[in-house]
């Protein structure tokens, strides 16, 4: 994906989703791509993925919010 970093990786929708929410509620775009297998989900990843030019400001966003 062109133009866009991938800022987190996890297999917990759920995870995902809060972490897309807090981005979002600090005005940066994000791109959910599921790539769980639907039948067995113990393969693949969950990818969320910011503008490239919005990564500084995701890491530090995700990092304090990892801390806590």
């Amino acid at each position: 994906m062109k133009g866009w970093y991938k800022l987190y990786i996890t297999r917990n929708y759920a995870e995902a989703s809060i972490i897309k929410g807090m981005l979002e509620e600090n005005n940066i775009e994000v791109v959910i791509m599921n790539k769980l297998d639907s039948s067995y989900l113990n393969f693949g990843d969950i990818e969320l993925y910011v503008p490239t030019h919005l990564k500084d400001l995701a890491n530090t966003l995700l990092a304090q919010a990892l801390m806590n």
